[in-house]
């Protein structure tokens, strides 16, 4: 089965921001992660979700979704990452 991760971002400080897309971009390269859902526009269709950025990632396993957040790749992405956004992430199995 398939391995996903969702995040859902709001982003403080967009300048900061856009030095983690770069290394993340780098960590999707190197784990071949495909990108579903990355940015975009957004419509809150039910509930009290207004997320200001969307992430979805594909991976062939659960298991590779998971490791994907402790590769050196992405652990560069998330300190270039601190303070500028708050990051809700999850893996989901999916098909």
């Amino acid at each position: 089965m398939s391995g996903y991760i969702i995040a859902h971002v709001e982003v403080t400080n967009p300048t900061q921001y856009e030095e983690y897309k770069k290394w993340s971009s780098a960590a999707m390269l190197a784990t071949g992660a495909e990108v579903c859902v990355r940015g975009g526009k957004i419509e809150v269709l039910e509930g009290d979700w207004s997320p200001s950025r969307v992430v979805m990632l594909k991976f062939p396993t659960f298991e590779q979704a998971k490791a994907f957040y402790d590769t050196p790749e992405y652990r560069q992405a998330r300190e270039a990452r601190a303070g500028a956004a708050v990051m809700r992430m999850i893996v989901v199995e999916g098909l």
